[in-house]
């Protein structure tokens, strides 16, 4: 029989956590976080044509690299935020700042990528008429088409390295018991 589920506290994923102690741990969970399976298990099946980092590099060694960045970034920004305000505090939190962050980098990479296309077209159209063309079909590829595929792709990364941080780089916090009687009542629950 499966318990009910009665207090919000009581919700899978809601165990406060704190950091490893061993700092070893915090690394495994960055390469883990970085190497999202979809793209390493794509590799070795279908190879990229062109290794060198460039335009014509592929893309998912591209996004590899972006992960490579990306994923240790997320834990500074989770570590700052702990020291701020010690959130946050759970494992579920950890995955959801993982997830909103990476969405949001997502985006903002996609953006860029399609600002750099238009300006890269503008550079080399002959005329007006051209630089609009370019303008009208580039914003509906690049922004309109690719910008919500992006924004999937990053957040599935996000949710894969938030996994991996949240049962890596986290342990359960031991409960503290009221031995002295001080705390509140509701706090014990």
């Amino acid at each position: 029989m499966i318990p009910q589920l009665e207090r919000p506290e009581r919700f899978p994923g809601q165990t406060r956590v704190s950091w490893r102690r061993e700092p070893w741990r915090v690394a495994v969970a960055a390469v883990a976080g970085a190497l999202w399976p979809p793209l390493v298990l794509t590799l070795p099946v279908w190879p990229p044509h062109n290794w060198i980092p460039g335009l014509e590099m592929d893309w998912r060694l591209a996004v590899l690299v972006i992960g490579f960045a990306a994923v240790p970034a997320g834990f500074w920004m989770i570590n700052r935020e702990r020291n701020r305000n010690s959130r946050p505090a759970t494992r579920l939190g950890v995955v959801w700042r993982f997830m909103f962050y990476g969405g949001l980098l997502a985006a903002g990479i996609a953006a860029s990528v399609a600002v750099g296309n238009l300006l890269a077209q503008w550079i080399s159209s002959q005329s007006v008429g051209q630089a609009l063309g370019s303008t009208a079909s580039t914003l509906l590829i690049f922004g309109v088409g690719l910008l919500p595929v992006a924004v999937l792709v990053g957040v599935s990364y996000a949710l894969w390295a938030g996994l991996c941080a949240a049962f890596i780089a986290f342990q359960p916090q031991p409960e503290v018991r009221d031995r002295m009687g001080v705390m509140a009542r509701d706090a014990q629950r």
